[in-house]
């Protein structure tokens, strides 16, 4: 089961599905983030490139 790169969280495979980065990372998840705000707090906590 695939779980929050950020706090270790399980999370289903369908989250990942729609809310990993392209490399597979997950950077928030509902249990770190609030779910309105999960996207954006995915991309505030990605390291810049």
């Amino acid at each position: 089961m695939p779980e929050c790169d950020h706090c270790g969280a399980h999370v289903s495979d369908q989250f990942e599905r729609v809310f990993a980065d392209p490399d597979g990372r997950l950077r928030a998840c509902p249990a770190c983030s609030s779910r309105a705000g999960i996207a954006e707090t995915a991309r505030e906590r990605a390291p810049e490139m």
